[in-house]
């Protein structure tokens, strides 16, 4: 019988589909176009989304067939991969952080680092925009309700990260 490898000692890596970073998400790179997005998405759930809208710069691709069930959602602006949005309370962001947190929570986790701005739409909410995490570039945008409690967060590049709206 040959000797265990190093590799046959390690445990698994994780599923590229989960892993959030500054940089891209599991498989998918910030600046990818959105042909590379879909042919690196190896996961067993293909990406859904209505691809390139008519006469629309902007979109989203996501995991299955329902957005609104999806736990993250792909923009794509101009072809480019440029953000993608969590919408599960199980994602954790680069750094840390979950939707359920509280403001001083990500404050406390990402100190020296937030950037606060008012909440455009919700009185007392704000946006928490974290920069340097770990000295990657990126940014990560953590949307605060009035009751200080984190209802989403985003990464991305500027100025795309810091649409609002996502692309309406």
């Amino acid at each position: 019988m040959p000797p265990a490898t190093a590799s046959a000692l390690l445990p698994p890596p994780p599923r590229q589909g989960g892993i959030a970073r500054l940089d891209g998400y599991g498989p998918l790179r910030v600046g990818m176009t959105a042909e590379e997005v879909e042919a690196a998405w190896d996961e067993d759930t293909p990406l859904g989304g209505a691809g390139a809208p008519t006469g629309g710069a902007c979109y989203y691709l996501f995991p299955g067939t329902d957005a609104a069930r999806a736990p993250v959602a792909f923009m794509i602006e101009n072809d480019t991969f440029v953000r993608y949005d969590a919408r599960s309370e199980t994602l954790e962001a680069p750094g840390g952080g979950h939707i359920g947190d509280t403001a001083d929570d990500i404050r406390q986790r990402h100190a020296g680092k937030v950037e606060s701005r008012p909440h455009k739409y919700v009185e007392g909410g704000e946006y928490l925009r974290v920069t340097g995490v770990s000295g990657q570039p990126g940014v990560l945008v953590f949307v605060v309700d009035a009751d200080g409690r984190v209802t989403g967060w985003h990464v991305g590049q500027a100025p795309q990260v810091d649409y609002v709206e996502g692309c309406s």
